[in-house]
């Protein structure tokens, strides 16, 4: 079987550029002023990252939001995916409204057991222990064009496992949006070749 080749839409994030920074901007500091540091949570050393408080103001979530989904548009405005997958648990959060901005679906990727029908499973670490991720077979079609949504890239481990379940679909990942980038951990090594988009860094 031959290899999904990339789509060759515009790259996303490229509607509108001044309405996209104006927006961008607003979500940072939407993010900035409400992501509260849980530190030893949920082990001794991590440091957690809160969106609860985010999510409950509606005014940033919006923001937040409206940020994302503008990844996942091209020069015209216009979607240049297919479908947005967001992952167990917080990108569900994020990706369901991003992926009804864009008018596209949403499939979530979950932990194995949690779905229902035949799926395509991956093994991996994360900053603070190892785990697995869990897509339906038939969740993506072949050529599928995807925007991944997700809260923070850290090691990169939940986002390049991710990855490996869409390409096993024969779809294709054509951007990262996130709320938050620890700048100080690897993740953009884990997913090389990939566009990142995060609306803060730290």
């Amino acid at each position: 079987m031959a290899a999904t080749q990339p789509p060759t839409s515009p790259a996303p994030g490229t509607a509108d550029a001044d309405a996209v920074r104006a927006r961008r901007a607003a979500a940072a500091e939407a993010v900035r002023s409400t992501l509260l540091d849980v530190p030893d949570f949920p082990q001794p050393g991590v440091v957690f990252k809160d969106v609860t408080p985010l999510l409950a103001d509606p005014a940033a979530f919006a923001a937040v939001v409206a940020a994302l989904a503008d990844v996942g548009r091209g020069s015209d405005g216009a979607p240049v995916v297919d479908k947005v997958v967001g992952m167990e648990a917080r990108g569900f959060l994020f990706g369901t409204p991003v992926a009804q901005a864009l008018g596209v679906g949403f499939v979530p990727v979950r932990k194995p057991g949690k779905l229902p029908r035949a799926t395509h499973e991956v093994d991996y670490d994360l900053e603070y222990g190892s785990t697995s991720l869990a897509l339906h077979v038939d969740a993506l079609a072949p050529g599928d064009r995807v925007l991944v949504v997700d809260d923070v890239l850290a090691t990169g481990g939940t986002a390049a496992a991710t990855r490996t379940l869409v390409e096993r679909c024969g779809a294709h990942v054509v951007g990262i949006a996130l709320l938050l980038e620890l700048t100080f951990l690897p993740g953009r090594a884990a997913v090389d070749g990939v566009p990142v988009t995060a609306l803060l860094q730290v």
